[in-house]
């Protein structure tokens, strides 16, 4: 459990923060989170002295672990040099054509500060593109928290049971239609009643924010398809995919190309990114180039270029990606042994080095399959390998993430931990 430390700070943190925490799964760690002092490799350290071999990774973005050498050279050499220009740097141009060049067709690029930002903007582009107001999400799928696409969200607002939130008004939500993941005919329903008055389809390639739930075979092809056929634009939201599963993304992965595509988490290398990219016709229209406005103090913000162009340096290197591949497998199978071994239901996803355990009988294909989960069994085994110096995310609806640094120490300790901990909470 937290220690002492980390009880008397949530005491504190309670009296400032709403919740006590910053961003709302933070506080699903019972009974209250763990604060940490410092970071490396696989490791947290907490300010109570505790090492944790850590399988959220900041929810997603450090593929390469924690305090990696070359992304810390990298950011050494930025700060040195200053952080904040209000102009541009020779880095951001680099980061640009680095992440151009692994997306084609895509020609242009927006950076932005977050996922959210990314998703916001590129709702904004698609309707001012083709004149049209109506947005199509899925189900489940989270793509930040902003008024446009916080309507059947997944993520921390089905956590809370939350789906949607207070404060959005009634006439935007009604710009935002919901369709089933992996279902194409319920957007091809949806698409025969509204078809002309939809600027974009907007979906998740794997979804990430109700547990792990990669996309049926042809799901994509088809969303591709029907989109094309009422000449909407597609927008593929690879905030999590994008740079994880290859370095084209879940696009080259899976065989699929987005109109316009939103990026973040790795490309920043663990600092506050997101961006949009897509062909000049669409990205030239954001100011100064047109007029879909976008604007950011800290756009492009030098010390996280130089962290996401280094961190893709060493993705490119092409080890990376094993290794952490390599790790979510033997995790997995490890989760998949000591459920079967006790009897208890279960069903595991896992797309490369992004995986979540379901307590559930057959296929996860689609959130009311996640929904059916036991839920407080989850939790229970989050407890316990937590207890056990293993940090797994706090919520069902999260994804279980590895990195290139966890290695034979790392996965020995958490394989250990969950034989122990599968037999407490089958006891």
């Amino acid at each position: 459990m937290p220690g002492e430390k980390s009880g008397k700070l949530y005491s504190e943190a309670l009296k400032l923060f709403p919740g006590g925490v910053n961003s709302p799964v933070r506080a699903a760690v019972k009974p209250y989170p763990f604060y940490v002092e410092r970071a490396e490799g696989p490791y947290l350290y907490t300010v109570d002295g505790e090492r944790l071999v850590d399988y959220v990774l900041g929810y997603g973005p450090l593929i390469l672990g924690h305090k990696h050498p070359a992304v810390l050279r990298a950011v050494e050499e930025q700060v040195e040099k200053g952080w904040l220009y209000g102009a541009p740097t020779e880095a951001e141009v680099e980061l640009a054509k680095t992440i151009l060049r692994h997306y084609p067709p895509a020609s242009m690029i927006r950076l932005v500060n977050t996922g959210t930002e990314a998703t916001m903007l590129a709702v904004r582009l698609a309707r001012a593109y083709t004149g049209r107001e109506l947005i199509v999400k899925f189900d489940g799928c989270y793509h930040g928290a902003h008024d446009y696409l916080l309507v059947g969200a997944g993520s921390a607002a089905s956590h809370y049971g939350v789906p949607s939130s207070q404060g959005i008004p009634r006439c935007v939500a009604e710009r935002t239609l919901v369709a089933r993941y992996n279902d194409p005919d319920s957007l091809e329903e949806i698409m025969r009643r509204h078809g002309d008055k939809v600027a974009a389809v907007i979906v998740e390639p794997v979804m990430g924010n109700y547990g792990l739930i990669p996309p049926r075979r042809g799901f994509l092809r088809e969303l591709r398809r029907i989109v094309d056929e009422y000449a909407s634009l597609l927008i593929l939201d690879e905030v999590i995919t994008g740079f994880r599963l290859r370095l084209g993304g879940a696009q080259e992965y899976y065989g699929v190309k987005a109109d316009l595509t939103t990026l973040g988490k790795i490309i920043g290398g663990g600092f506050p990114i997101g961006a949009v990219i897509g062909p000049e016709e669409i990205i030239s229209m954001i100011t100064p180039g047109g007029k879909v406005f976008n604007a950011g103090t800290f756009n492009a913000h030098p010390v996280t270029v130089a962290a996401g162009l280094a961190t893709i340096k060493v993705l490119e290197e092409g080890e990376a990606y094993a290794k952490a591949r390599d790790a979510a497998r033997r995790i997995a199978e490890a989760l998949e042994d000591q459920a079967s071994r006790r009897g208890v239901k279960h069903w595991v996803n896992r797309v490369e080095s992004m995986l979540q355990i379901f307590f559930t009988e057959g296929p996860v294909e689609k959130p009311e399959d996640a929904r059916r989960s036991d839920r407080r069994l989850y939790e229970a085994l989050h407890r316990e390998l937590l207890q056990r110096g293993v940090f797994i995310p706090p919520s069902q609806y999260e994804v279980i993430f590895t990195s290139a640094v966890h290695g034979e120490e790392a996965l020995e300790h958490t394989i250990n931990a969950v034989e122990e901990a599968f037999r407490q909470i089958t006891v």
